[in-house]
């Protein structure tokens, strides 16, 4: 990653995201980009407008301000002012930069719940071209130490593994390979053994260390979190799972509730990048 958007509505528990944001970057020398969104006004009050505005560039000014005191900014760190739709504005900024990010923090404690900026966070993973990581909760690690990588019996599952080893590189961080499934038939059970293994040669090139377990349960969720709480992991790498509607694209399940349950960071990769890596794969043998 060379930029890493954060999506800022300067409530506490967005606050997370920047905290986490900060950690990444200064490990993985990226640059981070601040962002807030205004929502366009109805009536076309300007002045409204450019008090919003005004407003925000204030408040970004005392952030700046207070992570160089603190000495957090190892990184260049600028501030973006938008006005629109918040899911779009966000997802729009991290399509004009290069290998970007968003890292964002979600607050509520259920589906039912509002999220960050009003429901947001959601759309925003649903529709980013880009990996997003979300955090829920206030307290972040100090480092990525181990990742745990589910698995599952889509042939896009594997996507993610790239992306996913040049984090673990950059934080010398252990992969944990999880294997989930619902179902009890052996063709699946065989079928994720050997997407296991292909993934095993992949890591195995690149130098990481990295562990294989297999789980069977009623929620790939719940099995997946478990897991990842008993390892005490510092992050979770899936794909987001867009589903077509009739009118819009929406977060699959397992992503839905993965960024719901979770208190530790998700990593979301997009399906819009798929295929993009068969190369890769190919070229190290896991396809």
């Amino acid at each position: 990653m060379k930029t890493i958007i954060v999506p800022l509505d300067f409530s506490s528990e967005s606050m997370t995201g920047l905290n986490l944001a900060l950690m990444l970057a200064n490990k993985t020398k990226s640059n981070i980009q601040l962002v807030h969104v205004i929502g366009k006004n109805s009536d076309g009050n300007k002045e409204n407008s450019e008090r919003e505005n005004q407003l925000a560039k204030k408040k970004f000014e005392e952030i700046l301000v207070k992570c160089k005191e603190n000495g957090d900014i190892n990184c260049a760190m600028n501030y973006n002012i938008r006005e629109g739709k918040t899911f779009i504005e966000i997802t729009d900024l991290a399509d004009k930069f290069e290998d970007s990010v968003i890292v964002l923090s979600t607050h509520g404690e259920s589906g039912f719940e509002e999220l960050f900026i009003g429901g947001n966070a959601y759309k925003i993973a649903s529709h980013s071209k880009n990996p997003v990581i979300t955090i829920r909760g206030g307290k972040i690690s100090s480092g990525i130490n181990k990742i745990v990588m589910p698995l599952d019996i889509t042939y896009k599952t594997r996507e993610k593994v790239p992306y996913t080893v040049n984090l673990a590189k950059s934080f010398n961080a252990e992969i944990h390979v999880v294997t989930v499934r619902e179902s009890k038939m052996k063709s699946i059970e065989k079928k994720l053994h050997q997407y296991s293994e292909q993934v095993a040669i992949y890591l195995d090139t690149h130098g990481i260390r990295f562990t294989i377990e297999h789980l069977y349960g009623n929620n790939l969720t719940d099995i997946t979190i478990d897991y990842a709480n008993s390892l005490k992991a510092d992050m979770i790498s899936i794909m987001t799972e867009q589903e077509k509607s009739f009118t819009n694209l929406l977060l699959g399940n397992y992503a839905h509730q993965m960024i719901n349950k979770a208190t530790i960071p998700v990593l979301l990769f997009p399906t819009y990048r798929l295929g993009e890596l068969l190369e890769d794969f190919r070229a190290s043998g896991v396809v």
